[in-house]
């Protein structure tokens, strides 16, 4: 048997060091900016192109990591710096993972070097699921996709709510149902290409955090796309609707195969916020004195640091666990993937009013990045899959029961 061991090869040693210089060097001196003006940062993103950060080849290196632990660490570090520049430069990766993970070679081919575009006009893509009345309920879904035989068409109507990117994306990647009657296991996803009419986004929605990364709803009127376009291609879309009417287990769903590929990455753009307000917090107990003394040296200061680092580590060894689990095919048999996430996004939460509280008044100013971290962590609580929808995931894995 090989030897068992945490340690980080000298790539991904390399690779997290590369990653939280850029975040130290660019990302955190603009990140107060771009949060106050609610914006995408497409400077930033033009740096993380030219440095080789934003790019299909960034992400296929880190795919290829066999321990599936190149990406979370990347996403840590990034987010360390600013999630909602972070989110403006990783947002795209969505869109990437869904033509990655039903698309077929040739899709890949022609769809993603244009989600990325060039390092001296880059773009960004935009996956689109999530609708008003289908959050959670993914099987709600109302978007359609009707084919049109005589063209060789698909006509797509619908509305999506909360799309990363929305509206200013080349490439969106778009959820829709071609069998309501099967609920979630009847819907497929579609490229639509950059300029096709019918798509509009005409209002970008304010936030409570996240604020450089670019949040919409997308419309779909009569939008028109080729054949070409049905991610896995039509024969493989009739086969599985075919296993669905006659009662066989499914093999997936477009939407919900996309978040398992991306729920461990998610939990580590997380753990990246909650490490950024725990530092701060730390440094911060040192120097600040109180009754003759630093704040750190009483134990009620310094508990609190102790178990904000505690919980961090911990859900780091689960995002770990996750990722590689999905990197080496294995199966979530427990809904690891989901307690990844879950613990993420709820220790920063956590921790992120830990650091507001250990500040005192100073953590409720905008002099301090503490609040901004504040504002951030709470949708990772949400988007994604709530917590509650993980922890639903996580008792059906667990129990072998379809709880409500």
């Amino acid at each position: 048997m090989g030897e068992f061991s945490l340690d980080l090869t000298e790539e991904q040693r390399d690779l997290r060091d590369w990653v939280h210089g850029f975040a130290a060097e660019v990302v955190r001196p603009a990140a107060a900016e771009w949060d106050e003006r609610e914006d995408t940062p497409w400077p930033v993103i033009q740096e993380a192109a030219k440095v080789g950060l934003y790019g299909f080849e960034f992400l296929a290196t880190c795919w290829a990591d066999p321990t599936g632990l190149s990406l979370p660490i990347a996403s840590e570090e990034l987010f360390w710096g600013d999630a909602g520049i972070g989110l403006s430069i990783f947002g795209t990766s969505l869109a990437v993972a869904a033509i990655y993970g039903a698309g077929t070679p040739d899709q890949m081919v022609e769809w993603v070097p244009q989600c990325f575009g060039d390092v001296d006009s880059p773009a960004v893509a935009a996956f689109c699921t999530s609708e008003p009345e289908a959050g959670s309920d993914v099987g709600a879904m109302r978007t359609r996709a009707v084919y049109d035989e005589a063209t060789d068409e698909w006509v797509l109507n619908g509305q999506k709510a909360y799309a990363t990117n929305g509206g200013i994306a080349g490439v969106h990647v778009v959820t829709a149902s071609v069998d309501p009657t099967l609920g979630s296991r009847g819907q497929a996803a579609f490229v639509v290409p950059p300029g096709t009419p019918g798509l509009a986004a005409t209002r970008k929605l304010r936030k409570l955090g996240l604020r450089a990364s670019h949040t919409a709803d997308v419309f779909l009127d009569g939008v028109r796309v080729p054949g070409r376009c049905l991610l896995g291609g039509k024969d493989a879309l009739d086969e599985r609707l075919a296993r669905a009417r006659s009662g066989k287990r499914a093999t997936g769903q477009a939407a919900m195969r996309t978040f398992e590929l991306s729920r461990p990455t998610v939990g580590a753009q997380a753990l990246g916020v909650a490490r950024a307000a725990y530092e701060y917090a730390l440094d911060y107990a040192k120097d600040r004195v109180q009754f003759g003394r630093p704040i750190i040296e009483n134990q009620a200061v310094a508990f609190a640091l102790a178990d904000m680092r505690m919980e961090i580590d911990a859900a780091r060894l689960l995002v770990w666990r996750a990722s590689w689990m999905g990197r080496n095919n294995r199966p979530f048999t427990a809904g690891e993937g989901s307690m990844s996430k879950l613990k993420a996004g709820e220790v920063a939460v956590s921790v992120t009013e830990k650091a507001v509280q250990l500040l005192g008044g100073a953590g409720f100013l905008r002099d301090h990045p503490v609040e901004r971290w504040y504002r951030d962590a709470k949708i990772y609580t949400i988007f994604e899959g709530t917590s509650e929808i993980q922890r639903l995931v996580i008792s059906r894995a667990i129990s072998g029961m379809q709880i409500r």
